[in-house]
C-alpha cells in the first residue's frame, strides 16, 4: 500500500496562481524511453536534462497532483546559495566549497529559464537576512559570522535601526545580511517551468503511481487508470521515494508550516514603513523565518511536525493550532497590523536524514533517485534532478563527480515506536530552547 500525498488545500502560493488548464491524465499503456516520477524541482529538472541529451526519446513525467501543489510549491520561496546550516559546520572545506558552486550553478538555470519562458514569479536577486531576536540569536550569529570567514563569502553586518527600515519591526536586534540567495513565488516558479516543457517531454497530473514492478526487463508504473513501460526509471520523490520501498528506513518525513497575510492596503503599508521583498532566515534554527513578499503580504513560519503518513497525519484542528501559533508571532512583530488577518496556512512535508546527508545515484538496475533534500530543496532539487539525468545517460561532468562526492547514504534510523518519540522529543526540544528566538 502506497501512502500518496494528502497535501492541505490552503497553500497560499498556489491560490493566488490562474486556474490552470484541466490535468492530462495518465490513461492506457504508455512506454517511455525514460520515466519521472515528481514534477517537482528535481523531476522537472531531470525532464528537461534528459531532453536536451536525448532529443529523439520519449520522455514521461508523472505526479500525483497538478505541478506546484506538492512540497515545492510550498517552501518560503528562498533559493539559498549557501550551503546549509549543518553542511556549514562541516570539517571538509572542499564539501562547503562543491556545494556553493552546485547551489549557485542551480540558481544559474533557474534564473534562465525564468528569463526564457518569461515567468512571472517574483524572481529577484535580493540576498537574504539571518535575524537574531535577542543574545541567544546574537550567539548563533557570532558563529555563523566565524563558518562565512571560513568560507570566504561576503557578508555584512546590519545593526538594529538599519533592520527595523528594512524589516519595518525593531523585534530583532541585529542580522547578517548575505548577498547571494535570491527571492521567488514558489508555486509561481515550479508551474510556469511546468508549463515550458520540452517537446518530448510528455507530463500527467493527478496520476498518482501507486506500484512499481519489474517485467521482462523493464519497469512497470502503474495508475489507477493507465500504466507506463519504460527501461528507466528517474524518481523525483524525495520523501515518497520510501514508499516504493527504496531508502525506506533512512528518510524522516517532517512538515514544516507557514502562514501569511492578504496584501497590505496603502494605509497599511503607511503604518508598516518597511521594505517590500526581503527575507529573513532565523539564525536558531529552530527560530521564525520570515517575509514580507513583492506583492504586499507577511509571511511567517515557525512551526515542524513528524508527519509519518504525511499530510494524513495533520488534521484541520492542528492547522487552527499552528495559523494560532502564527498570530502571535505575527502580532509580536507587527502589533500595529493587528487588524490585517492571515488568510492562508499551510504545511509542506520534506525529507531529512539523520546524518544530515542526501542522497544521489542509482538504486538498483535502471532506477535513479534524488531523495533527501533536509529542507533547502529550490536549488539542491533543481541541480541534483539535472546532474541524475547525466548520470542515467553516462555524460561526465565535473558537476556530477562534485555531487558525487557531496552526497552519501541517509544514515539507518531506529525502529518505530522509538523514531516517532525521539523526533517529537527533538522537535519540542528544539522549539523550547529556541523559544526566546521565535
Amino acid at each position: 500500500m502506497v501512502n500518496l500525498p494528502n497535501d492541505d488545500k490552503s497553500c497560499g502560493w498556489y491560490s493566488v496562481l490562474p486556474t490552470p488548464e484541466p490535468a492530462k491524465k495518465l490513461l492506457g499503456t504508455q512506454k517511455a524511453d525514460y520515466a519521472i516520477i515528481g514534477a517537482g524541482f528535481a523531476g522537472l529538472a531531470a525532464a528537461r536534462r534528459l531532453a536536451e541529451l536525448k532529443p529523439e526519446a520519449r520522455i514521461i513525467l508523472v505526479d500525483a497532483q497538478r505541478v506546484a501543489e506538492g512540497a515545492s510549491g510550498r517552501n518560503s520561496g528562498f533559493v539559498i546559495d549557501l550551503p546549509h546550516k549543518f553542511s556549514l559546520e562541516h570539517p571538509d572545506p572542499e564539501l562547503k566549497k562543491k556545494l556553493l558552486h552546485l547551489n549557485r550553478t542551480a540558481i544559474s538555470q533557474l534564473q534562465g529559464l525564468v528569463e526564457q519562458h518569461n515567468i512571472d514569479c517574483q524572481w529577484s536577486a535580493v540576498g537574504k537576512y539571518q535575524g537574531a531576536v535577542g543574545e541567544r540569536g546574537e550567539e548563533h550569529l557570532n558563529h555563523f559570522e566565524h563558518l562565512m570567514k571560513n568560507l570566504g563569502e561576503p557578508y555584512h553586518w546590519v545593526e538594529k535601526a538599519e533592520l527595523s527600515s528594512v524589516l519595518g519591526t525593531n523585534y530583532y536586534s541585529r542580522a547578517i545580511f548575505t548577498p547571494g540567495s535570491y527571492l521567488m513565488q514558489p508555486a509561481a516558479l515550479v508551474q510556469g517551468m511546468g508549463n515550458n516543457l520540452p517537446e518530448n517531454v510528455e507530463l500527467f497530473e493527478e496520476s498518482p503511481i501507486t506500484d512499481i514492478q519489474k517485467l521482462n526487463g523493464n519497469w512497470v508504473l502503474t495508475s489507477n487508470k493507465g500504466t507506463v513501460i519504460t527501461s528507466k526509471l528517474l524518481l523525483g520523490t524525495s520523501i515518497f521515494t520510501r514508499e516504493f520501498g527504496y531508502l525506506k528506513n533512512r528518510l524522516l518525513p517532517v512538515m514544516t508550516f507557514a502562514s501569511w497575510t492578504r496584501p497590505l492596503t496603502d494605509e497599511e503599508m503607511k503604518i508598516y514603513k518597511g521594505d517590500l521583498n526581503w527575507g529573513l532566515t532565523p539564525a536558531d534554527h529552530a527560530g521564525t523565518t520570515l517575509r514580507m513578499t513583492a506583492d504586499r503580504r507577511i509571511l511567517i513560519r515557525n512551526t515542524y511536525k513528524h508527519v509519518p503518513k504525511y499530510g494524513k497525519s495533520i488534521s484541520d484542528e492542528t492547522r487552527q493550532w499552528v495559523q494560532t501559533d502564527h498570530r502571535k508571532a505575527f502580532l509580536a512583530r507587527y502589533p500595529e497590523l493587528s487588524g490585517v488577518p492571515l488568510t492562508h496556512t499551510w504545511g509542506g512535508v520534506y525529507a531529512i536524514s539523520r546524518n544530515f546527508t542526501n542522497f544521489f545515484g542509482e538504486l538498483e538496475d535502471g532506477v535513479y533517485a534524488s531523495a533527501c533534500d533536509n529542507g533547502v530543496g529550490a536549488a539542491w532539487g533543481t541541480i541534483s534532478g539535472t546532474l541524475l539525468a547525466d548520470l542515467m545517460v553516462g555524460a561526465d561532468s565535473q558537476d556530477l563527480r562534485d555531487i558525487q562526492y557531496v552526497t552519501d547514504m541517509p544514515s539507518l534510523n531506529p525502529p518505530e515506536p522509538f523514531l516517532g518519540l525521539g523526533v517529537k522529543f527533538r522537535i519540542n526540544l528544539a522549539k523550547w530552547q529556541s523559544r526566546s528566538e521565535l
